[in-house]
């Protein structure tokens, strides 16, 4: 079962042995820089499963479409823009440059399309037939809801260039990306991947997997610079004081994307509560932060609204600018934020 191709392949050869050099690799894993469990001490995993399938009335889902813009996305290309498909996919457009990061395009962030949760969104107004050229793909850690076997396969025509963590690159090889096309960056390793245009690997808080096996590839978050622009590219992350760091050596950002979505207090240190992410857009000197990994897939137990609503109440406690838009909607950088709670029209 584990050879079936979405699950990917684990790095041997060349990979394996720059992974053992890494700093970050310890004990046979990949190891966060604070200590961080999976999930909190005397969680039952059967308690846990029970109740996320069988929990009724939380509102896990909405029960309308979700608003939505339709834009052509080749007419951006020399526009400094952010284009978000829900989740944590979406496309930079900046210096002339098509940048897609974690594409997943398919019904299901799972490895057999019949089985987990389904798209909020049965009439997705984006697919991969509506992606423009690509300049580089981003992928930050390989779990499944940001690394799409299918949707990979679908795009590599079009994608010129892979940038990714540590490791993840003997998925993308096993799938038939040329080696010659992928670059696996290492924590606080850097990447001029366009002339004008750098890239800079930086830590996450969380854990990477496939299969049965975990913490044998990294995961990142990234810095996107330009001669203009700065653009924190967030991944998935628990909350620590990694981000203060980040902001103070590569701060101010005009832009952070952070993760905002897919919590319980039953695994706070993978992933952020809504008031850590807007805690974690002033500590990264943020001039405005876009929320993601929200509004498509229902992967934990909170309301389908509870993410929102609860990071735009932080974000005005802590004075910091939030942008809101609704799927397929282009918010500019350095220009005028869009932060109407069109969330609220939804049931």
């Amino acid at each position: 079962m584990m050879k079936y191709k979405p699950f990917g392949s684990l790095p041997s050869g060349d990979r394996l042995a720059r992974i053992r050099n890494s700093v970050n690799y310890r004990d046979g894993n990949f190891q966060n820089l604070t200590e961080t469990p999976v999930m909190v001490e005397g969680t039952s995993y059967v308690k846990l499963m029970r109740e996320f399938f069988f929990t009724k009335g939380v509102d896990r889902e909405p029960t309308q479409v979700l608003p939505s813009v339709k834009t052509d996305l080749s007419v951006h290309h020399n526009e400094p823009v952010v284009i978000w498909f829900g989740h944590s996919s979406y496309l930079i457009c900046i210096d002339g440059k098509n940048i897609l990061v974690d594409p997943v395009f398919e019904s299901r962030p799972s490895p057999i399309q019949f089985v987990g949760s389904k798209n909020f969104r049965s009439d997705s107004p984006y697919g991969v037939d509506d992606l423009p050229s690509l300049d580089l793909v981003i992928i930050t850690h390989d779990h499944y809801d940001h690394l799409d076997y299918n949707t990979i396969l679908k795009i590599r025509p079009k994608a010129k260039r892979f940038v990714t963590a540590l490791g993840v690159g003997s998925h993308l090889e096993f799938w038939g990306i040329n080696k010659t096309k992928i670059t696996e960056l290492d924590w606080w390793e850097g990447e001029s991947i366009f002339p004008g245009m750098e890239l800079i690997a930086t830590p996450a808080r969380h854990f990477s997997g496939r299969g049965l096996k975990r913490n044998q590839t990294l995961w990142n978050s990234f810095v996107l610079r330009t001669s203009v622009y700065s653009v924190f590219i967030g991944g998935d992350s628990g909350y620590d004081a990694t981000f203060r760091e980040i902001g103070n050596k590569y701060g101010p950002f005009d832009l952070a994307i952070l993760e905002c979505g897919q919590y319980n207090a039953r695994w706070p240190y993978i992933h952020m509560m809504p008031e850590q992410t807007a805690q974690a857009s002033v500590d990264l000197q943020a001039r405005v932060f876009m929320p993601v990994h929200w509004a498509r897939f229902s992967l934990s137990l909170h309301p389908w609204k509870d993410p929102i609503e609860r990071v735009t109440r932080q974000a005005e406690n802590l004075h910091a600018l939030i942008t809101t838009p609704v799927i397929g909607e282009p918010i500019k950088l350095g220009g005028e934020t869009l932060n109407a709670p069109w969330w609220d029209t939804i049931k």
